[in-house]
């Protein structure tokens, strides 16, 4: 029998989790995770949110923790911390 490729392979569920990132809304939140997996870091949202159609902050209301796993968080607040390139902060970098 082969042994599992890294998307089958069992997660570690028992690994400590570390806060990254604090944010107030469920798309911050979202692009945040991608944007770490994206860079091999796997990461889980916990938050909490009001039964409303447009959730608001109140007292941690709609507050989503981004989570990953000890070993990457030095990792993963580096990278949330990075500033954009001189070209990723005009937009496409050919103003004219």
């Amino acid at each position: 029998m082969s042994e599992p490729d890294e998307k089958n392979k069992p997660r570690d569920d028992n690994a400590a989790l570390a806060e990254a990132a604090r944010v107030f809304g469920p798309f911050e939140a979202d692009l945040i995770k991608n944007f770490l997996e994206s860079h091999g870091i796997a990461s889980i949202i916990r938050g909490r949110t009001a039964p409303f159609v447009y959730p608001f902050t109140v007292d941690g209301l709609a507050e989503f923790k981004v989570m990953v796993q000890e070993k990457d968080l030095e990792k993963a607040k580096n990278l949330l911390a990075a500033e954009p390139a001189a070209d990723e902060k005009n937009g496409s970098g050919n103003a004219g």
